[in-house]
């Protein structure tokens, strides 16, 4: 190449032809028509229609970093995972932070639960901690997944985001209730993910060397406190920046103040399960430390930020599915239905061969040669080479790569168990019996639905936070009519007779008025509605007040006291 194209690189097509002009249209004439011959416009214009790919129904709103898992305590007796068993051991990660119901362009310092999700690049392939900053969640049947997320979405008949939506699935949906208190505590608006911790919110699963499984849960505790914003700060900075919190992270690496998480787990005794007083895999329930206190595995540290947004946290795809040697899953129906579904919606956003986008690939693979061993051959933006001549069957005789019992099974293939535990073969089953059928195995009881939220009332909040726990459950709940207002506050009753008349007295209910929460659940809410809440005046949601056409801030513009206002 020329020294003087060195010096100065030459713009050119997709397929490297050189551009003589990226300023002029080609035009018939200089007042003529647009040439249909403008190749080099028509590749601009067509490949900017194709720029985006579906952003995620949930989670679209996100940013990221990359950093690295340090191993700071032996955790070998509860898994063989190679990425835990050894002190020292460094594993790269990248972490990627969400708000849940709002689109890509929403603002990141909304009241929201938060996304945290963690892909580790261990060397037997990706594991994904896909995750929240919250423990628990509002449902615990994946049937109500999608109910749910569209009470967070637009309504369908105006596009607007009334909070109505929401009380009304809730106030018939009471396992939801210890979610929403601590969406609606001081917790609720996150100054950013380096401010708030992380959790499996699911039970999982470990296995040890001798075959032994324990049920765990994950815990990422921030190092650098808990920091959230009030309400209407979040607000504010929502109007001014609504990319706030991921300038914040990104702000703080650069600068080289590397955020960490004390990565920690609770393990229960497999045989726990069958008696523990609360439900084990039920997703809208904690395991109190007191019964099962934190076990500290490690350090994670975000010390990179991202070269292009894009490549590395908007095409990277996370799903429960992805799990290593030595960590399992658990019986929580939410989960399972989690491992199929999230691979589902990745195929649809950015193709079959996302596995194959440089974020996604596994780095380090033992079991075949460093790659992804698999007979999956082409599809839209296949981008390797395909297999190139290889068989794309299974079984074959040319030397193919074989599921891990038959080449374990075999003398001549055998590797041997420094390179791939034995256990490594083995998928951990889970006793099930009886018919396939439609249950609702929860107790559906007070205590089930009420008896952790209290505990969250009377234990974990202070007065002052329950004070702000009232005032913004009663703000969200000022646009909702009068019926949803009186088929959720039962339930605010049910965990305490302050926290019912503190929200009934805010929203100016007659207590009288308030029907039992069994009423309500017997009639599946509160009778009276023949169509969707009007939409009501703006001053409902407390937006500035439009200044009145006679008022003037401006100064004079003379010592006559003349209004400049007047020509303008």
């Amino acid at each position: 190449m020329a020294a003087h194209l060195q010096q100065c690189p030459v713009l050119t097509t997709a397929f490297g032809s050189p551009v003589e002009d990226n300023d002029n249209t080609r035009t018939v004439g200089k007042n003529g028509a647009v040439a249909a011959d403008d190749t080099w416009l028509q590749e601009k214009m067509q490949r900017f229609n194709r720029e985006r790919v579906p952003e995620r129904v949930v989670h679209a709103k996100g940013y990221g970093a990359k950093g690295v898992f340090k191993v700071t305590q032996d955790v070998t007796k509860y898994t063989h995972a190679h990425f835990l068993n050894e002190i020292g051991k460094e594993t790269p990660v990248l972490i990627r932070f969400s708000t849940v119901g709002g689109e890509s362009g929403s603002a990141d310092t909304a009241r929201d639960p938060r996304g945290f999700a963690a892909k580790f690049y261990t060397e037997e392939g990706n594991w994904d901690m896909v995750g929240n900053n919250t423990p628990v969640f509002f449902i615990r049947d994946p049937l109500k997944f999608s109910d749910f997320i569209h009470t967070q979405k637009r309504e369908p008949g105006s596009h607007l985001k009334p909070h109505w939506r929401r009380w009304d699935y809730w106030s018939l949906s009471p396992e939801a209730l210890h979610q929403v208190m601590i969406l609606y505590s001081d917790r609720g608006c996150p100054v950013s993910g380096r401010f708030m911790n992380g959790y499996s919110s699911h039970t999982m699963s470990m296995v040890n060397h001798d075959g032994e499984r324990v049920w765990v849960k994950w815990h990422f505790k921030t190092d650098q406190g808990i920091r959230n914003l009030p309400e209407d700060e979040a607000n504010r900075i929502a109007g001014g920046n609504p990319d706030f919190s991921a300038h914040d992270l990104q702000r703080a690496i650069q600068e080289g103040d590397f955020p960490s998480w004390t990565v920690s787990i609770q393990v229960m005794p497999e045989k726990d399960a069958d008696s523990y007083k609360w439900h084990p895999f039920d997703l809208t329930k904690v395991w109190p430390h007191s019964d099962y206190p934190l076990i500290e595995v490690g350090k994670l540290t975000l010390n990179e930020n991202p070269s292009n947004y894009f490549a590395e946290i908007e095409q990277a795809a996370f799903e429960p599915s992805n799990l290593v040697p030595g960590l399992g899953i658990s019986p929580d129906k939410v989960l399972q239905n989690r491992l199929n579904s999230y691979k589902d919606a990745h195929y649809y956003r950015i193709g079959v061969n996302y596995h194959q986008i440089p974020v996604n690939r596994p780095r380090g693979c033992p079991y075949s040669m460093g790659t992804a061993g698999t007979y999956a051959r082409d599809g839209t933006m296949r981008t390797d080479g395909n297999g190139e001549n290889a068989p794309d069957y299974e079984p074959n005789s040319f030397g193919g790569p074989v599921a891990m019992n038959k080449r374990c099974g075999s003398e001549e293939a055998k590797l041997s168990a420094d390179d791939i535990p034995e256990l490594a073969a083995k998928e951990y089953m889970m006793d099930a019996k009886g018919p396939a059928r439609r249950v609702n195995w929860y107790k559906c009881d007070d205590e089930d639905y009420f008896g952790q939220p209290r505990m969250l009332w009377s234990d974990v909040f202070d007065d002052g936070q329950r004070d702000r726990l009232v005032n913004a459950i009663a703000g969200s709940l000022s646009d909702s009519p009068e019926r949803i207002k009186l088929a959720i506050l039962p339930q605010f009753f049910k965990v305490h007779e302050d926290f019912g008349n503190g929200v009934a007295e805010k929203l100016g209910i007659d207590k009288s008025k308030i029907p039992s929460f069994e009423e309500v659940m017997k009639n599946n809410g509160v009778h009276g509605a023949t169509s969707i809440p009007p939409i009501p005046e703006l001053d409902s949601y407390k937006t500035i007040e439009k200044k009145k056409e006679s008022e003037c801030t401006c100064s004079p513009c003379n010592c006559s006291g003349e209004c400049k206002c007047a020509s303008n």
